[in-house]
């Protein structure tokens, strides 16, 4: 009968395929009793009818807890029309939709097979397959939009993949839906390869004697493809950042690791360490590192500088780039109390200069006095007083304050510029997670109040039309995500059920129609 091991006969693979679906049944009606008749027949004996394999009767347990009812006459619509389409293009697959559609369009069009792409809490985005297919799937919510995770519509292709992290087939009388044991489906989960998360899953599904369950190791390769495009994509980025921040490591005293903001080793020490996986560092904490030692955590835009303590340096492999000369790393997004770092050396800045050092990293071609002064003061500065506190800035940079025009003379790595850069790539949630609030918000210098309010509109109009819930989630953190009605309008709706954070949403959202 119907095991766990895929190397059994398949679920429909038999000689009556109705008597099949007959015994399916009768478990599932088994499992599904209220009180004491379930496990038993009318007679109160032990009920005879087969076990389901060990992965469906999990899923029915879950689903149980879950207060799934089985009479459930479709998926639930979770997505409106705008919705859908911003939940698609901040999907990481949304580039490799192409690649997916061509590897499983043939299976679709050639079978009367249904192909769903769904995100990692099992809202469908994207669907393909012939029109009578369509057409029987959209009766039952199996379209764009529609919610199918195991708490919403029971064990299914989709939910069950994506909780038990597996490729799972589904057939028949598995389902725990009454209205889908017509269907069968083979769904698989996908892996970011960065963060280690699920992030979605690829279905295929057809009425039930149609979908052979060797579909499963077909939907198991698509998902592997999406990952290692997805690792391909990795790659890219962390050469770039390799390029960028390794030539400053060289200088540093007592070596240094580059961590990226989802915890994976990056760069430098031994080269065993590489894509290892470290907690995600609290800026300031001490991180546990390969070899035992602790190291300190500083944010350098989107990667963490983790510096060794005194002792043994790591080695840079051959050809990562050379010493760089002193980096200052400033941090003046969404604080009171900005404050940079000149090669690990922590140094708090006054509002005045965190305004210039802002206004410097701006412009590495440097600004003359009557420049800078008017981006600082407006038509009421002047030179003198912007030589004034050049000076004292100079006293605790030292010479890597330069004059004629006023520039810096060193690598400068600002938290607002990176959040621009990742903006203009197109890595929405990159520059939501490090945008931690608008830029000097205490300033009143013409420049900087222009950059803080242009960098906020673009965060906020790109986490809305671009963002996922995640993104969204981050931005919300923010001083103004905090009140904006909008985000948490679509946070509501793209958060599942059960969400953790949806009852902070649903607050804050209350709290700001009712004008408290």
């Amino acid at each position: 009968m119907v095991v766990h091991d895929q190397a059994a006969p398949a679920p429909h693979a038999c000689r009556e395929p109705k008597d099949l679906v007959r015994r399916l049944a009768l478990a599932h009606e088994a499992a599904h009793a209220p009180g004491p008749r379930r496990g038993r027949d009318v007679g109160g004996r032990p009920d005879a009818s087969p076990a389901a394999r060990p992965p469906i009767a999990e899923s029915w347990r879950r689903s149980r807890e879950a207060g799934v009812d089985a009479g459930v006459r479709a998926a639930p619509l979770v997505f409106d029309r705008d919705t859908l389409a911003d939940a698609r293009v901040a999907h990481p697959l949304d580039p490799h939709l192409p690649l997916l559609r061509d590897l499983l369009r043939g299976l679709a069009d050639e079978s009367d097979h249904l192909m769903v792409i769904a995100d990692e809490s099992g809202h469908a985005l994207w669907t393909y397959g012939p029109p009578a297919v369509r057409r029987a799937a959209d009766a039952v919510g199996l379209t764009e939009g529609f919610c199918w995770s195991e708490g919403t519509i029971g064990t299914n292709g989709i939910g069950t993949a994506l909780a038990t992290g597996r490729p799972v087939y589904v057939y028949a009388a598995e389902h725990v839906a009454h209205i889908l044991h017509r269907w069968s489906c083979a769904g698989a989960p996908i892996t970011d390869p960065d963060s280690g998360r699920v992030i979605g899953c690829i279905d295929v599904s057809a009425i039930a004697d149609t979908l052979h369950p060797a579909t499963v190791a077909l939907v198991a390769a698509a998902a592997r493809l999406a990952e290692a495009r997805l690792e391909n994509d990795m790659r890219l980025r962390d050469e770039r950042l390799r390029e960028r921040f390794l030539p400053r490591l060289r200088g540093l005293c007592g070596g240094a690791l580059l961590l990226t903001a989802t915890g994976r080793v990056l760069a430098a020490g031994p080269d065993e360490w590489r894509g290892r996986r470290l907690a995600v560092p609290v800026p300031g904490a001490t991180v546990t590192l390969p070899d035992g030692r602790a190291a300190v955590a500083e944010p350098l835009g989107e990667v963490f500088l983790l510096r060794m303590p005194s002792g043994r340096r790591p080695v840079v492999t051959a050809g990562q780039g050379a010493g760089g000369g002193p980096l200052l790393a400033l941090s003046l997004l969404g604080t009171d109390q900005p404050s940079a770092r000149l090669d690990g050396a922590h140094l708090p800045l006054t509002l005045r200069h965190a305004e210039i050092l802002a206004l410097l990293a701006l412009h590495p071609e440097g600004l003359n006095g009557d420049r800078l002064s008017a981006h600082l003061y407006g038509d009421e500065g002047s030179p003198g007083t912007v030589r004034a506190e050049i000076h004292r800035l100079r006293v605790q940079l030292g010479d890597l304050v330069r004059a004629k025009p006023y520039r810096l003379g060193c690598a400068v790595d600002a938290d607002f510029l990176t959040v621009r850069r990742l903006l203009d790539e197109g890595d929405v949630t990159a520059a939501v997670r490090l945008y931690g609030g608008e830029l000097l918000p205490r300033s009143d210098a013409p420049a900087v109040r222009a950059e803080r309010d242009e960098l906020a509109v673009r965060v906020r109009g790109q986490a809305l039309d671009r963002g996922g819930a995640d993104a969204l989630w981050t931005y919300a953190q923010t001083e103004p995500g905090r009140t904006d009605l909008e985000a948490l309008e679509r946070l509501r709706a793209v958060l599942p059920p059960g969400d953790p954070r949806l009852p902070t949403v649903v607050s804050r959202r209350e709290r700001l129609l009712s004008g408290d």
